[in-house]
């Protein structure tokens, strides 16, 4: 292991959950502590969907990444809130259809970046950077030398902030944080971006979440249909629209998609003009 990784791992704070670790368990993974499980079971208990939210909002990603790159054009990415390595990450699926491409990883989570920089190796056509910085702090993120050094913000890119925003709590909260983002890059770029939403669940689901909320129990913050879509406003909305994540361009082999109030997480793409 080398010293930065070693680092890295001793600011690891095992008595925390982190939504990273977190998602890493409800996609099956095994880079996750005993307070992730918990912290994962206990928000399941209440919403028993969790896993499947989790996988569809994994799908989403995957097919609007290959709709950015095969049919967008789009040769760079910013993938903010990354996660734990898994199958068919934003540089596979990208650079799979266009080698060339450059994507920077971003995450807060030490044990994320471990693992990117020995997992996520790139093309010898393209490149792969990670960047350890806080979504809340984007004008850190988008001023990184890394980032510089691997995207060129006066082209085209590929913003994907799928299932981070709800960990920005609060009415209004992530609006300010999309826009500066948005706003630093140029005409002809994309957003892809998803957040949970109780707009589907049931009331008694939906009345225990609340509760869960409230005590602090659960992290993620859902957003309504209003307030998702001002996270888009001004931008051109690629067909379908807004809708849930797992109805965003299914593929034809996704005939049994789970129901809405299942998945429960809203997702859009659209072009910045």
């Amino acid at each position: 292991m080398a010293d930065h990784d070693a680092t890295l791992f001793d600011r690891l704070d095992t008595s925390v959950p982190h939504p990273a670790r977190r998602y890493n368990y409800w996609l099956g993974g095994k880079d996750n502590f005993a307070v992730d499980r918990a912290s994962a079971d206990q928000i399941a208990a209440a919403w028993p969907s969790a896993p499947i939210a989790a996988r569809e909002n994994r799908r989403f990603l995957g097919r609007a990444t290959r709709f950015l790159a095969a049919e967008a054009g789009i040769r760079q990415f910013l993938d903010i809130g990354t996660g734990l390595p898994t199958a068919d990450n934003t540089h596979e699926t990208a650079q799979a259809i266009a080698p060339e491409s450059r994507v920077v990883y971003v995450d807060n989570d030490p044990m994320v970046m471990v693992h990117a920089r020995a997992l996520l190796t790139s093309t010898t056509q393209g490149r792969t950077s990670y960047i350890e910085a806080d979504l809340r702090e984007p004008g850190k993120i988008l001023n990184h030398p890394d980032l510089l050094a691997t995207l060129d913000l006066s082209k085209p890119v590929g913003l994907m902030l799928v299932a981070v925003l709800h960990f920005l709590p609060g009415r209004g909260a992530a609006a300010p944080v999309v826009a500066e983002l948005v706003d630093a890059l140029p005409p002809g770029s994309y957003l892809v971006v998803s957040n949970a939403t109780k707009d589907f669940l049931p009331a008694p689901i939906a009345a225990v979440y609340d509760r869960m909320l409230a005590a602090g129990q659960t992290d993620i913050w859902p957003r309504e249909r209003a307030e998702f879509a001002a996270l888009v406003e001004g931008l051109d909305l690629v067909p379908p629209g807004i809708g849930v994540v797992s109805d965003w361009r299914a593929d034809e082999q996704d005939q049994l998609r789970p129901a809405a109030a299942d998945v429960s997480v809203y997702g859009a793409v659209a072009r910045i003009p």
